[in-house]
């Protein structure tokens, strides 16, 4: 289920949402320090940390489901944000860097195929941060936050589901420990209760936060004999491949030649 976008800006627009704009964009920057020459896509409601990599970035766009609404982005400038379908983002192979996801996986039915969209945008090599829910944080449980609605995940969650889509999980850190509610001291203890949170009690972030790269496939020697070709090699799970049909593997390998 989708938060609806008008939901999503008021609660950004008010001072809790500030304070969490602000958390959540600390760990967004100590994982990604420096995107210069970058081209940096936000999907879901991610605007609200889109402003961090720009000045910054080549470029920085935004994409909004369709089932969650789209709204004008960047104030007093010239729109930087589209409206697509999960499974259909408006932009070419290999066009983007880096992607931004959050207010994104808890809400999509089309899981599979829209992360099959996230890697196809992706340049070789690009990465994607995921940012969600933590299904056993208080923020989960919030209803008047958008956290609460949709799908939450654990990190052993979102891991694998990353895994299982072609990329491969480099870090992760949690974010969100002050409790779902205003309280206007929060403002200047929320870095220490940070802090705090994530030596002490990781478990109970509001969110998890995941960088992953883009896993490429080999493609197969052209040479090989036609019944070769058709074969798919498995190797463990642990060396990040998983097993995928003939068919699929040849239009993956296509992509790169």
């Amino acid at each position: 289920m989708w938060a609806d976008i008008v939901d999503l800006r008021d609660f950004y627009a008010s001072p809790m949402g500030w304070l969490v704009r602000r958390l959540i964009a600390r760990r967004l920057r100590a994982m990604w320090p420096d995107v210069a020459g970058r081209r940096v896509l936000g999907v879901g409601f991610a605007v609200p940390f889109l402003g961090l990599f720009q000045g910054e970035a080549e470029r920085v766009v935004a994409v909004m489901p369709a089932g969650q609404g789209v709204m004008h982005w960047p104030e007093a400038a010239a729109s930087l944000v589209a409206l697509s379908a999960e499974d259909a983002l408006p932009f070419p192979d290999r066009s983007m860097d880096r992607l931004v996801l959050v207010h994104c996986l808890e809400g999509s039915d089309q899981l599979r195929p829209f992360l099959r969209e996230c890697w196809r945008v992706l340049a070789d090599g690009g990465r994607l941060l995921v940012v969600v829910a933590n299904r056993r944080g208080l923020w989960a449980r919030a209803e008047a936050a958008p956290f609460a609605h949709g799908r939450p995940y654990s990190m052993g969650q979102i891991t694998r589901l990353l895994r299982d889509n072609m990329f491969v999980p480099l870090q992760n850190a949690t974010a969100l420990f002050v409790p779902p509610v205003w309280w206007r001291l929060f403002a200047s203890w929320a870095t220490g209760i940070e802090n705090l949170g994530a030596r002490w009690f990781p478990t109970f972030a509001g969110v998890v936060v995941v960088e992953a790269e883009k896993q490429i496939y080999a493609a197969p020697f052209a040479g090989a004999p036609a019944a070769v070709r058709a074969k798919v090699l498995v190797r463990p799970a642990g060396n990040g491949v998983r097993n995928i049909p003939s068919a699929g593997a040849t239009s993956v390998a296509g992509e790169h030649e």
